[in-house]
């Protein structure tokens, strides 16, 4: 038996070393957009939603399909739960970030609902976006 080692011209040398993050930054920034996500949740803030939404984001739930935009006008006009004295509530519940893609699963108490909400993010030109989510009532379930 022989022993061989690769030919350079085969194996990539770089002049830099390996990153030694293991995906540490990218899994701070995707933590970013949630903290982003449950402070517009709770101030009613669509311009800080709509930041961290890709443009052709859709918003999806049993029976009901929405655009970013018809989602976004509605958390405009309703009422805000941060001047209505509700608690911040919010929960991260599990985060999935696998290279250019994560998958998040949230608790989302808002009003008299208990979302339960996945998102799914991409990382596209360095950065995080939503680009789906999709969102149940826990609280439908008790009843």
């Amino acid at each position: 038996m022989q022993n061989t080692i690769p030919s350079t011209d085969t194996v990539p040398l770089t002049d830099t070393a390996p990153s030694t993050d293991f995906g540490a930054n990218d899994f701070a920034s995707v933590i970013d957009v949630i903290r982003d996500y449950f402070d517009g949740l709770h101030h009613g803030d669509a311009a800080k939603l709509k930041a961290i939404f890709h443009p052709d984001a859709y918003l999806k739930a049993p029976g009901l399909r929405r655009s970013l935009d018809e989602w976004l006008e509605a958390v405009a006009n309703r009422p805000v739960p941060v001047e209505q004295g509700r608690p911040y509530e919010f929960r991260l519940l599990s985060i999935e970030v696998i290279k250019d893609q994560a998958m998040v699963k949230l608790e989302c108490p808002l009003f008299n609902h208990a979302y339960l909400d996945f998102l799914g993010l991409l990382k596209e030109n360095g950065r995080w976006l939503i680009v789906n989510k999709m969102y149940t009532d826990l609280k439908d379930e008790a009843l």
